[in-house]
């Protein structure tokens, strides 16, 4: 028999795992190994992992760091052999800004929704009727039916009331989703809170996390060559694998093929590439738009939107700059108020050199600012230098002190994150039944989760749901 052809579309991060699943993972290739082929259509892979020389260091350009104790990132790096470029945090903690001023987050959090009645009685960033919905929840909580699936924004407000959704709550899990409570479902992005909710009582109670044994695990690390040099790292290996990556081709059509070794065709300007299976990990309109008329479930994931954001990066002299005592960052409610014209555009700014050690420099202060979520979109109507101007303004609201920038970046990222609404498990799950049949396999931040751990763990998954695809093709066609 000849050997099995696999074609990945997509040089993203799960795209790249995939192609490392496929050639053995670990252990490396064996003789049953497909021939791997990945299709990426910019000239770089990575996707939204990049790094750029900025004030004379090295940053990131998307996801700056990844939970360590989600192990999918952690493994892969060290799969890689590059157990030294691994940092972990050096602070822990933020701030929220709320009624005018800076308010440290209580600690005990679980996605920003507290787990204890007294960490918000200490908290002074929310008025009487936050602490009232805190120890109605404790003592007589309000009766909720969440059924199939509901937004979190459904939960929070019938458990813990409006202003902890939305001034508390909300800029947590909005500023890691880019989106909002009222529209992401709570069973797919915040599964703990919807099994709380299913257990009835109090939700602070449900959610909190059990007891465990002392860890000594960090929270999140970082690479020190950025996490953008992951994929760089993951190419070169695959390379050497002998995986092509073909850069700067765009597919443009797959399709089955009536008879022949090959089920599968994939066709760019230029190529046409046979496939026993095919990974797609591209967004999920493009999925749509390349199989969709295969079956009704994966048109439907055409429905899967992204919200666009943007980051501007500040460099900024150490004297002309005050932050608070400790912590990583400040969060920014939606619809915050202020001096300047319309609500804050800024929902959360990021200390990066005291998050990471190997950013950290004498003479200046090293900052990024968060824009954009799925209802907002005022920072793509402005050009960069409207947009850095407009941001520091804002930043010199929200610091306790903030001078004259000596260098700036603004990053733009237009698809953003994918926007898992209620319903997108099942809307996910048909997608992936249909795929199936059709030798196809989808992998991406638009399925699993929009993580760098949860991005590899997708690309992993689908290499092993193709390898048992080709398998069982096989032992039928014997």
């Amino acid at each position: 028999m000849s050997r099995p052809s696999v074609v990945i579309v997509g040089g993203g991060i799960s795209g790249l795992a995939a192609a490392w699943e496929l050639t053995g993972g670990a252990h490396g290739p064996r003789e049953t190994t497909p021939r791997v082929e990945v299709i990426e259509a910019s000239e770089r892979v990575g996707g939204a992992l990049a790094t750029t020389t900025f004030a004379g260091r090295t940053i990131d350009l998307g996801a700056d760091g990844f939970l360590a104790r989600r192990p999918e990132a952690v493994t892969l790096v060290r799969e890689l052999g590059l157990d030294d470029q691994l940092e972990a945090i050096a602070e822990s903690g933020a701030w929220l800004w709320s009624r005018g001023r800076l308010n440290e987050l209580p600690k005990g959090l679980v996605l920003g929704v507290p787990t204890t009645r007294e960490s918000i009685t200490r908290f002074r960033g929310v008025g009487w009727r936050a602490h009232l919905a805190a120890r109605r929840d404790a003592l007589l909580p309000a009766r909720l039916h969440v059924g199939a699936d509901a937004t979190i924004g459904e939960i929070t407000r019938a458990k813990l009331g409006r202003e902890l959704s939305y001034q508390f709550i909300e800029p947590m899990i909005g500023g890691i989703q880019a989106g909002r409570i009222d529209d992401l479902s709570a069973k797919s992005v915040f599964p703990a809170l919807y099994a709380a909710a299913q257990e009835g009582g109090s939700l602070m109670r449900a959610i909190t996390r059990p007891e465990a044994a002392p860890d000594s695990t960090p929270v999140f690390f970082s690479l020190v060559d950025g996490v953008g040099s992951l994929p760089t790292h993951l190419a070169t290996h695959l390379s050497g694998r002998g995986v092509l990556i073909r850069r700067g081709v765009a597919v443009t059509a797959l399709r089955r093929t009536p008879a022949g070794s090959y089920p599968l065709e994939v066709d760019t300007v230029a190529t046409t590439t046979p496939a026993n299976g095919v990974i797609l990990a591209v967004p999920a309109p493009s999925t749509a738009a390349l199989i969709g008329s295969f079956d009704p479930a994966l048109d439907e994931l055409s429905r899967i939107d992204s919200a666009g954001a943007a980051m501007v990066t500040f460099s900024v002299p150490r004297d002309q700059v005050a932050l608070p005592p400790h912590g990583t960052g400040v969060l920014v409610p939606l619809h915050t108020a202020w001096s300047g014209e319309g609500p804050m555009m800024v929902t959360a700014v990021t200390f990066l050199d005291r998050k990471w050690p190997h950013l950290r420099r004498d003479d200046d202060v090293l900052l990024r600012a968060h824009v954009g979520r799925s209802d907002d979109g005022r920072w793509s109507e402005l050009a960069d230098e409207e947009l850095t101007r407009r941001v520091s303004e804002e930043l010199a609201v929200l610091l306790p002190r903030w001078g004259e920038p000596t260098e700036s970046l603004v990053q733009r990222w237009p698809l953003g994150l994918p926007q898992y609404r209620v319903g997108h498990e099942r809307l996910v799950g048909l997608g992936r039944q249909a795929a199936a049949r059709h030798g196809v396999a989808l992998a991406g931040n638009a399925y699993d989760g929009v993580g760098v751990p949860a991005s590899i763990g997708s690309g992993r998954r689908a290499a092993r749901e193709i390898t048992e695809l080709i398998g069982t093709t096989a032992q039928s066609a014997s």
